[in-house]
């Protein structure tokens, strides 16, 4: 089965790999391997391992990250995963961000980030403080990104789709930590996508270093001194990996490789770790870098929200609908129109004037003449003791089922107007009660269509 993988990847792998060749070669016709990660925003991995009917294994890359069976199908399905309890992530995936180490109340820039699970990784280890900045060059790309921060309730983050350089220049020193998770060859993809295996050659590869080390030399500009880059990718390649790594550093002596702090996968320079497949995982490399120098982040031009007459009405309506849904707002008072938009801001936020924003904050709702609807988004960003009405329904019942298709289902007769709509305690939508019946609001987009 050695055809299935260019041989020019596999004479290379062989040399890189030494005794260890034929073991990889074995693992590389193996299922690849397959995994979740609990959002703790939403969710503990108690609940979650409670709820899911198959059992999980706990990933060496994230306390956070779990193995699950090769024979589950169609978890992206189950209604906690609408809810945002869980991302499906190969398990070493999650090693970048374990290796970057968010704290609450930093500034962290995802400058590579969709489909969005380092990003939404981060939001969890940020716990709704700092702030969490999420780009994604590829426009389509950064609108899945946007979905996935909104099903995964992360309040406080950025979403835009801007070239790195522009991105990075506009925010000189904003950041306490950047995560360049670079685009690559895809190797560490190979066991699970042909297309990877099928587009794959030397050319590319150099080519993806060229590229990598520009997105380093935008990231830079973006961290303070002091700061730390985390530079991941999936693939084996020493062109992408070290001999980037090496050559960055080489050209910015200001930055100097830090110990990664972990121990899972192998030692790569010294201080980087590489993951192969017989370390548990498909394939990464992530180093640690730090930026020297003596100040600290820039002093940022905050946002300024528009504040006209109209804008001061559609707050003072969305306050209402507030008080209305919520017997404790989840949200801050800070809130921004756009057009009809109602968004609740991160407290944060810099200007965003160039940096094709798509969005900043909570969508809240749309301004419908002389009242705010409410939108999908805002009910993902509660929690359920937050609000005064509450159809909580069984994981493996009827309803939550015929509400996920989008269909109207029946609820206890003393719930009226807008309700969240849980399963398992977890906020997965709203609708709109009248006479025991809830009027789904679910988006269209996200029905499941089984």
């Amino acid at each position: 089965m050695t055809e299935a993988y260019p041989l020019e990847f596999l004479d290379r792998m062989k040399l890189m790999l030494g005794d260890e060749y034929k073991e990889f070669q074995r693992l590389m016709h193996h299922p690849y391997y397959r995994g979740i990660r609990v959002n703790t925003l939403k969710c503990s991995s108690e609940v979650l391992e409670g709820t899911l009917d198959f059992k999980l294994k706990a990933s060496p890359f994230s306390p956070y990250g779990f193995y699950i069976p090769n024979n589950i199908n169609g978890i992206g399905n189950h209604p906690l995963h609408h809810a945002g309890a869980f991302y499906v992530q190969e398990p070493s995936a999650s090693c970048a961000v374990t290796v970057l180490n968010p704290q609450k109340g930093d500034r962290v820039l995802d400058l590579c980030a969709a489909p969005g699970g380092k990003s939404t990784q981060i939001g969890a280890a940020l716990q709704g403080e700092g702030l969490l900045w999420c780009n994604e060059i590829v426009k389509n790309r950064a609108l899945i990104l946007l979905s996935n921060i909104e099903r995964m309730g992360i309040k406080n983050a950025v979403v835009s789709s801007c070239n790195p350089h522009t991105l990075c220049g506009g925010l000189t020193g904003f950041f306490d930590k950047i995560l360049v998770d670079a685009p690559c060859s895809g190797e560490g993809m190979f066991r699970k996508d042909e297309a990877a295996r099928q587009e794959w050659s030397m050319e590319h590869t150099r080519s993806c270093m060229e590229r990598q080390l520009a997105i380093l030399d935008s990231a830079k500009q973006a961290l303070k001194n002091g700061g730390i880059l985390v530079y991941s990718t999936c693939t084996f390649s020493p062109y992408e990996n070290e001999k980037v790594i090496e050559r960055f550093l080489a050209e910015n002596q200001d930055f100097t490789l830090e110990d990664s702090g972990v121990s899972f996968g192998r030692q790569a320079m010294e201080k980087a770790r590489r993951i192969y497949p017989m370390d548990g995982g498909e394939g990464h490399f992530v180093a640690k870098l730090m930026k020297h120098g003596d100040c600290g982040c820039t002093p940022a031009t905050p946002y300024i929200p528009p504040q006209g007459k109209q804008e001061k009405e559609a707050v003072k309506l969305t306050e209402n609908l507030l008080d209305s849904i919520y017997n404790d707002s989840p949200f801050t008072d800070r809130y921004a129109i756009v057009k009809d938009k109602v968004l609740a801001l991160p407290h944060e936020l810099p200007s965003i004037k160039g940096l094709g924003v798509l969005r900043c904050g909570v969508l809240l709702g749309e301004v419908k003449k002389n009242r705010i609807e409410p939108c999908h988004s805002m009910f993902m960003a509660s929690m359920p003791q937050q609000a005064r009405c509450v159809a909580d329904l069984d994981v493996d019942g009827d309803s939550i089922r015929r509400f996920l298709h989008g269909e109207e289902i029946a609820v206890d007769t003393t719930v009226k107007g807008y309700t969240a709509v849980a399963v398992k305690g977890i906020i997965t939508g709203f609708g709109k009660v009248s006479g025991g019946i809830l009027k789904n609001k679910y988006p269209k987009g996200l029905r499941t269509v089984k």
